[in-house]
């Protein structure tokens, strides 16, 4: 994507089901850190920001640590992380010699030599990137079976009922942001579990034996259906307890990713299927997935089943987790994105006026290579057919048969990646400057004002990039056309679980938008949708009422309005953006069809409320998140 955006997190959880001691028997004592390195290396791009990890020591005697807790920030969390934890092993393996491979010794010496972990990779959608605001977090108490901690990749989008709600219950919220508020109720109920089950059984055992009652019996499927009943938003949410259980519950439309497999050894979930292929090297059809509204859960003896906590709805998963953020070694992922590009061979075509001769393929790095793999299959299938129709028709002699069987689409690599660049990292009015030299191009391959040039990309989300550096650098080639192709949809409406789009303004689609609205002179419809909005929030309707400006304009008329806008002023090449279709998307991705950021089809109420709210913002001249 030319356009970098934050998005999503990353989560990572093992259970080892057998006692410590198999595992140093049969793999050694850092069985469990090395596999949870790779889980989380194998999903560093979901999160560059930070990173986290948690370690649990089940039935860890009184007295000795029974948690452990690393979180970094650094420019390589994860490396950085490993790197402390390998450091505390190194000293003990010194110190224990022998004892080293004893299970008790571990455990009551080392750090991170417990069954439970869980890990977190963060991009920052919300508050600075600082240490404080890193996953997991800890709720601690003396009681083990009362500690809680979580780690998730979510946004809410009711936090302000979520914090109404949590004040209601007696508490005193200390922040009202997603993460408080979902660890204080998911606490809440937790609390009130352990206090029931304290409540049956104090007359008959002492409190000690309660106590280890109560680490057995703990009923988180059901305190999970009171915790997570008013939950609006997007989420996978991974949870420990401090004796020993855990689990990870899946929003009800599914809109955030999670995968497990398990088997007599382990338990293991994540964020993406990759990972857990390559940790463990099991086949693809062994992970599954968490079903949307369900929640895996694991009981404090190793048992672990899936049970529904949320009546699940329509199941909407992000597609934009297909064209772009997942790692594309996902065969599904891999046939997903190649079909993209294949499915947009018809509208390029036209594009360039099937003058294939004087046209170069290429695409921006690096995520869209795969897009272009399917995009010139579909080319060479299409000169196939062309080549047929000659032959059969044309009764061609053998030196012009010679030329139609040597023709091939011409590839070229046009957009290099110049250096590490983050165009995210600044503030808006200097944005443009880092932009203007993140990329490079190729010298003289370009036969000047004869080929049309044609790059794919995943998605445009801005087009700052393109105005400001990528079509400058490609005009200067000197071709007559440059084609730009995006692979997904174009972008018109805020995302509210998880990804970083929630200002209306930095949409190119909307900014089109806007202005053949003004250019039409609608200018009534403006103040029309905003009065909409605002009645919206009062009335407690829920419609996404920002529709009405798209439904004005046909998609081409949008994204010729949008070709307007990114071509820098002064340029010579003609400038063509052309975008993936709803339908094309959903035939490549059938399986994933969450597309709110497309086409404001939001799969609950507070997406729609956030839609609103963005416009409100943008009209307001508000610069803020609408969530």
């Amino acid at each position: 994507m030319s356009d970098t955006i934050l998005h999503e997190c990353g989560i990572a959880l093992i259970r080892l089901r057998k006692p410590l001691s198999y595992y140093i028997e049969k793999y050694g004592s850092t069985y469990a850190i090395n596999k949870m390195y790779i889980l989380m290396e194998k999903q560093h791009n979901r999160g560059q920001d930070g990173a986290g990890i948690v370690n649990i020591k089940i039935d860890q005697k009184p007295g000795y640590r029974f948690f452990s807790r690393y979180r970094s920030i650094k420019p390589q969390p994860v490396a950085h992380i490993f790197k402390k934890i390998g450091k505390k092993f190194k000293k003990a393996q010194k110190e224990g010699k022998e004892k080293f491979r004893d299970e008790n010794w571990l455990k009551q010496n080392v750090a991170f030599s417990g069954e439970l972990w869980l890990g977190h990779l963060r991009y920052g959608t919300h508050g600075l990137n600082s240490i404080e605001n890193v996953h997991p977090f800890l709720r601690q108490n003396n009681w083990r079976s009362r500690n809680l901690v979580m780690a998730g990749n979510f946004n809410m989008t009711n936090v302000d009922e979520l914090f109404d709600i949590l004040v209601e219950l007696g508490q005193h919220p200390k922040d009202k942001v997603d993460t408080v508020t979902v660890m204080e109720k998911i606490g809440h109920f937790l609390d009130e579990e352990v206090e029931s089950l304290f409540q049956k059984y104090k007359d008959d055992y002492s409190n000690k034996e309660v106590s280890e009652i109560i680490e057995n019996e703990i009923d988180l499927p059901g305190m999970l259906r009171r915790a997570c009943k008013d939950f609006d938003g997007g989420y996978t949410m991974a949870g420990l307890i401090g004796s020993g259980s855990a689990f990870v519950v899946r929003d009800p439309s599914g809109i955030r990713p999670a995968y497990y497999y398990a088997d007599d050894e382990i338990v293991v979930v994540t964020s993406e299927k990759p990972a857990i292929k390559t940790a463990f090297n099991v086949d693809y059809n062994q992970i599954k997935e968490i079903e949307p509204g369900n929640a895996l859960v694991i009981e404090k003896n190793g048992e672990y089943a899936q049970h529904q906590v949320i009546p699940k709805l329509e199941k909407t998963s992000c597609s934009f987790e297909r064209v772009y953020f997942s790692r594309g070694t996902d065969p599904e992922i891999y046939k997903e994105r190649k079909q993209l590009g294949r499915l947009l061979v018809p509208q390029i075509l036209k594009a360039i006026n099937f003058d294939l001769k004087n046209t170069i393929f290429s695409y921006i790095p690096n995520t869209a290579e795969t897009a272009f793999l399917g995009m010139m299959a579909g080319i060479e299938d299409y000169m196939i057919s062309k080549q047929k129709d000659i032959i059969l028709d044309g009764k061609p002699t053998v030196d012009s048969l010679d030329d139609i069987l040597s023709f091939r689409p011409r590839i070229e690599k046009i957009v290099l990646k110049d250096v590490k660049l983050r165009t995210f990292i600044t503030d808006d009015a200097h944005r443009d400057d880092i932009v203007a030299h993140v990329y490079d191009t190729t010298y003289e391959v370009v036969n000047k004002g004869k080929d049309t040039l044609v790059v794919i990309d995943d998605s445009i989300v801005r087009g700052t990039t393109l105005e400001k550096s990528i079509l400058k650098m490609l005009d200067r080639l000197g071709p007559k056309r440059i084609v730009v192709v995006s692979s997904a949809p174009q972008i018109r409406f805020p995302d509210c679980y998880g990804i970083d789009m929630s200002r209306m303004a930095d949409f190119v689609a909307f900014r089109a938008v806007i202005q053949l609205i003004k250019e039409h002179g609608k200018d009534y419809l403006l103040g029309e949708v905003y009065e909409q909005c605002l009645q919206s929030k009062a009335s407690g309707q829920v419609e996404n009422y920002v529709k009405k400006l798209y439904e004005q304009f046909t998609y081409d008329e949008v994204s010729e309005k949008i070709s307007d806008i990114v071509r820098p002023s002064g340029m010579n090449a003609e400038v063509k953006v052309v975008f993936q279709t709803i339908d094309n998307l959903h035939k490549a991705i059938p399986k994933h069809l969450g597309d709110w950021y497309f086409t404001g089809n939001y799969p609950t109420p507070g997406g729609m409320n956030v839609a609103n709210k963005a416009y409100v913002n943008y009209m307001d001249g508000k610069l803020v998140r609408a969530y």
